[in-house]
């Protein structure tokens, strides 16, 4: 296991859940968060289990011909192999007959981000003896709360990427204004090579969006796909980065080139700074009272704000996604009761995005988006420092 030293950690929390034990499965990928918390290195093609009981000595079942992939195993914890799939299953049921189990199983998929194991493996898994339950607080606490080293990076990096996307924008003004406007895809690589100069890195190139396109939640300009930024349009950039190997930050900025004639224009604005800072207060609220929120709490509150203003049926996905430090877009809660249904509470350590958005197809669309984090401590703190609070208007 990656971080053996948490060992009395999560037997503490399998205990006072009630829960027998954590298998971890995993196999070619299908579980990226077993394979997080494994650390495997090297050849890894057969079907891999962890089973970490909440009293007594985790053990590792492993194939016969891949010894080495679990050599950060620690020696002092238990080891079994199969070579058959007889074996596999009788080794298997000698440790979970007749236990409460968890695993990354999501009750009627109710969070795909959670639901990593195969239906076939639940059915192999209680057919041993097991009762199945889910790991999802499990997942929260020891697989994507961030320590301070990784939010002191996240905060670096947020800072770095709120001095790109609003240089961006004047940039593209200043270009439409001198009357040689730049295509979204010229300005996207312009913001790609600041990352560049930055000592950044980026899953994909940002989001640059005009007019009708920005009404597209996940645009993604190209050579052969592509508008030019001319005057009198919505500009939205959506971007996204870290320091390598540490959590990304991920923000959406807006701006109006000119003076759009669509009178929609500011309203939406209006709507999506109120859902956003609406949502960012059940959070503070959440921590000042110590009654931790649930994601789709979050979620609920920015979409209440939105569909107040008329512009419910146009807030098409969630507020939010998990940020940890592995993925963008995270294995712990999402600000969502709406695309999924999202129970996890938001504990201390959590990063997650805050993004409402409203999407008039064939006028425009806009996004507002900042992070927030729950620090070890309790405390909120919202990335980057200086939040947008009006519409630039370019």
């Amino acid at each position: 296991m990656r971080e053996p030293h948490r060992l009395p950690e999560i037997q503490s929390a399998l205990s006072a859940a009630g829960l027998d034990g954590w298998l971890l499965y995993e196999f070619k990928g299908c579980n990226p968060i077993a394979a997080g918390m494994l650390g495997f290195e090297g050849l890894s093609s057969r079907r891999a289990v962890a089973w970490i009981p909440a009293h007594g000595v985790p053990v590792a079942l492993m194939h016969a011909i891949e010894l080495d992939a679990w050599r950060k195993w620690p020696a002092m914890w238990g080891r079994l192999t199969y070579q058959s799939w007889q074996s596999l299953e009788g080794q298997l049921r000698s440790l979970v007959d007749g236990k409460r189990v968890a695993m990354e199983y999501s009750p009627g998929d109710a969070v795909p981000y959670l639901d990593r194991v195969p239906a076939g493996v639940l059915d192999m898994v209680r057919a041993c003896g097991a009762t199945v339950e889910t790991s999802a607080d499990l997942v929260t606490q020891f697989y994507a709360l961030l320590t301070e080293a990784q939010l002191a990076s996240h905060i670096r990096s947020a800072e770095i990427i709120a001095e790109i996307a609003p240089a961006a924008q004047r940039r593209a003004a200043d270009a439409a204004r001198a009357g040689t406007p730049l295509t979204e895809h010229e300005l996207q690589q312009w913001i790609v090579k600041r990352f560049n100069e930055q000592g950044l890195v980026t899953t994909h190139p940002p989001n640059v969006s005009v007019g009708p396109n920005s009404a597209n939640p996940h645009h993604d300009p190209s050579p052969e796909r592509q508008a030019l930024i001319t005057m009198d349009t919505v500009l939205l950039v959506d971007l996204w980065a870290g320091e390598p190997d540490q959590p990304y930050a991920d923000q959406t900025w807006m701006a109006t080139i000119g003076e759009p004639a669509d009178t929609d224009v500011m309203p939406v604005w209006t709507a999506i700074r109120n859902a956003r800072d609406a949502a960012i207060a059940v959070v503070r609220d959440g921590a000042k009272s110590q009654q931790m929120v649930r994601g789709a709490d979050v979620d609920d509150a920015a979409r209440a704000v939105i569909t107040t203003a008329g512009f419910g049926a146009a807030f098409t996905h969630r507020t939010g996604h998990s940020i940890d430090a592995r993925d963008l877009h995270g294995s712990g809660p999402h600000m969502d009761g709406f695309e999924t249904r999202e129970e996890r509470r938001l504990l201390p350590g959590v990063l997650f995005s805050v993004e409402p958005g409203v999407y008039l197809p064939g006028r425009f669309g806009m996004r507002t988006e900042v992070n927030v984090a729950i620090t070890l401590a309790g405390d909120v703190l919202v990335t980057p420092a200086f939040m947008q609070a009006d519409l630039f208007r370019l």
